[in-house]
């Protein structure tokens, strides 16, 4: 029986010195380190393995692999939130956007002993937007979404890519008029017509500020930084009520800081939430459409009882946008005559919407992903985030057929003291059906998605399994186009 001992054994250059991983050295001399940026492998070379090495004769002086890999490795991980968005009334056909995106750059310091660091900045940005046929609506932002890189010029100098994706909706208040009974001195006979219409009960604009805290327990030491946060919102649920909406929800909270013995240690947590919003007019069982931000995010050290740093404060503010609709039995006059007189009523077409559906669908994602790129090299993942970029919708017969991707960032802890941590991007595509049966040619609908739940776990040395919940509100109405009668003259 042959016995197998390869895991056992360190790979070595021509010199006898043990290589890390992602090290190699190539038939003619030449160091190559291979690594990792957004799912792709990139490598970088050096003739000389160490600083102190001597340069193969003819060749030319270059910067050693080593030290090359100091600054492939210093910056772990970038994330930023679009913030204080704003869009501006239309001028001649433009709307001004215009913002500002908060950026932390976690990376590692150039020195004899490596400490975790951060950078923090805001990038204002501004965009005209040409818009289409404009009128008197009014104009919001939805389904926001942003990319980050960060790149080195020199050890001074950052080159910073944003990439921000987003949605402008419009809405605009129309009220129509409507014929339901009629007065004359003569008898006149009327044919009457039952509809159940949705009309718009109220719309409102309003902010819900979370403030809570995470107490560390007694076994952790006191907190001297924070170098990364992120605090994601999941799992809202509005429920109106009498003159009053209910909002519930998650904070996925992750906290990466160092201790007052300058030790990195991290906390994750899930924090529910709930509260109350005054709506008056509002009652039970409305319908209801809404489209949501969580801005102005942070995290801070507070003080215990004891006098430890050992109480993180988290707040946020959530920025709501609420349509309530209600539906309402109407008895509309469809036709009039008379024995007497001649009646001819005025008609004009009037578009009214009919409620199909409110549906809030859930989409359970598993993917396993193959790294080979990063075997043997994760020991933990510490926090992942994901965004959803819809590429495709189609309306069907069965439902709404949705293709998407799932943008996927995860944080991860590495065996190597001087590099301790990593991160990789990646992309997983999806598709999704919203089922609503004989669905209409003529249907109106909003939908507003984002990402429930995450989590990433490690499935072996080279491989990770992703499990997420992508969330999608619905709500569906069809036009209905009915002849009204305004006036009738005899």
């Amino acid at each position: 029986m042959k016995n197998d001992n390869t895991k056992n054994v360190k790979r070595k250059d021509k010199k006898g010195r043990v290589l890390r991983t992602g090290e190699t050295q190539q038939p003619d001399g030449r160091y190559r380190y291979s690594y990792t940026v957004n799912g792709k492998q990139k490598s970088v070379y050096s003739w000389k393995l160490e600083k102190t090495d001597r340069l193969p004769a003819g060749k030319r002086e270059c910067v050693a692999l080593r030290e090359q890999e100091l600054e492939v490795h210093k910056f772990i991980n970038a994330n930023v939130n679009a913030n204080n968005m704003t869009v501006e009334q239309l001028v001649e056909n433009y709307l001004k956007i215009s913002g500002k995106a908060l950026f932390k750059i976690l990376y590692m310091t150039a020195s004899l002993d490596p400490q975790p660091a951060v950078l923090e900045g805001k990038l204002p940005f501004e965009e005209m937007v040409y818009v289409e046929q404009p009128g008197e609506e009014e104009y919001f932002l939805k389904n926001l979404r942003t990319e980050f890189s960060v790149s080195m010029v020199h050890s001074r100098k950052l080159s910073l890519h944003l990439l921000t994706e987003l949605e402008i909706g419009r809405t605009q208040m129309i009220s129509e008029e409507v014929t339901e009974d009629v007065e004359s001195e003569h008898a006149v006979y009327k044919k009457m017509k039952k509809f159940r219409l949705l009309g718009l009960s109220d719309t409102k604009k309003d902010t819900y500020r979370i403030k809570e805290e995470i107490t560390l327990p007694g076994t952790k030491e006191s907190i001297s930084q924070i170098l990364l946060s992120e605090v994601d919102g999941r799992k809202l649920e509005l429920r109106p009520g009498t003159d009053e909406v209910t909002v519930r929800g998650e904070l996925q909270v992750f906290c990466l800081y160092l201790s007052e013995e300058s030790k990195a240690d991290w906390v994750s947590q899930v924090i529910p939430y709930e509260g109350k919003l005054l709506c008056n007019g509002l009652t039970e069982g409305m319908f209801y459409s809404v489209e949501h931000t969580l801005e102005d995010t942070l995290v801070d050290i507070r003080m215990d009882e004891d006098g430890e740093m050992l109480i993180l404060g988290i707040e946020g503010t959530l920025l709501l946008r609420m349509n309530f609709y209600e539906e309402q039995e109407m008895e509309l006059l469809e036709d009039i005559y008379s024995l007497q007189e001649q009646c001819i009523p005025e008609k004009q077409e009037t578009v009214f919407e009919e409620l199909l559906m409110q549906n809030q669908s859930r989409y359970k994602l598993t993917e396993r992903l193959s790294l080979p790129e990063l075997k043997d090299d994760v020991l933990q993942v510490l926090c992942s985030r994901g965004e959803i970029q819809i590429e495709h919708t189609e309306y069907r017969e069965e439902g709404i057929q949705i293709e998407g991707i799932l943008h996927l960032n995860f944080l991860y802890l590495r065996g190597d003291d001087a590099r301790p941590y990593g991160s990789w991007q990646g992309m997983i595509p999806f598709q999704h059906l919203i089922e609503c049966s004989d669905l209409p040619e003529n249907v109106r609908c909003t939908m507003s998605h984002h990402v429930d739940q995450i989590q990433v776990s490690m499935a072996g040395s080279e491989a990770v399994e992703v499990r997420a919940i992508l969330a999608f509100d619905a709500f569906l109405r069809r036009e209905i186009e009915l002849q009204t009668i305004v006036s009738v003259m005899e």
